[in-house]
């Protein structure tokens, strides 16, 4: 009888736990990572920095500045060497309060392995933001990043991107 009851409480807890967003995300990203590992297939250069890309994606939409600082290197130089990593640190803090629901998505992203301990990716991402459930404000980026290895893990050593301008597309315009 109580180990029933306490198999109750143990699961009903756990599932509830697993059940919430970011729990969700961290248990399925251990899941993955514990299935490819156990496939024994060593992930490729463009896979771990995509992955790295995704987890500070992950990390901006949920307003966590700290953690996608996490993967950003001391060394960072962003646009074309006018802002270190302090100022972008600041640059990322603004966006996440400007947008109370900052959204990325990325196209495709083309990564090439330069040495065994750099790399660069280029990439658009579109940049959404507002205070409700609809966006009311975006922007399409074209970014080019390089990359250093530090240890096992790949940190953005340095970023510039620009606003991509779209065509008029209003009605009778030419």
């Amino acid at each position: 009888m109580t180990s029933s009851w306490l198999h109750r409480v143990c699961w009903n807890t756990t599932w509830k736990k697993i059940n919430e967003p970011g729990v969700r995300f961290v248990f399925g990203t251990v899941l993955a990572l514990g299935l490819l590992i156990a496939c024994g297939d060593k992930l490729t250069v463009e896979q771990q920095i995509i992955a790295t890309l995704r987890n500070m994606e992950y990390a901006a939409e949920e307003g966590q500045h700290l953690d996608f600082m996490g993967y950003v290197a001391d060394s960072f130089k962003g646009q074309q060497g006018s802002m270190d990593r302090r100022e972008f640190h600041r640059f990322m803090i603004f966006q996440i309060n400007q947008h109370r629901r900052l959204q990325a998505q990325f196209f495709p992203i083309f990564v090439t392995e330069t040495s065994e301990e750099t790399a660069s990716a280029h990439f658009k991402i579109l940049v959404t933001g507002g205070g409700g459930l609809v966006p009311d404000s975006g922007q399409l980026y074209e970014v080019e990043t390089r990359w250093l290895r530090d240890g096992g893990d790949w940190e953005l050593s340095g970023a510039d991107w620009e606003a991509v301008r779209l065509p008029d597309l209003q009605p009778g315009k030419k």
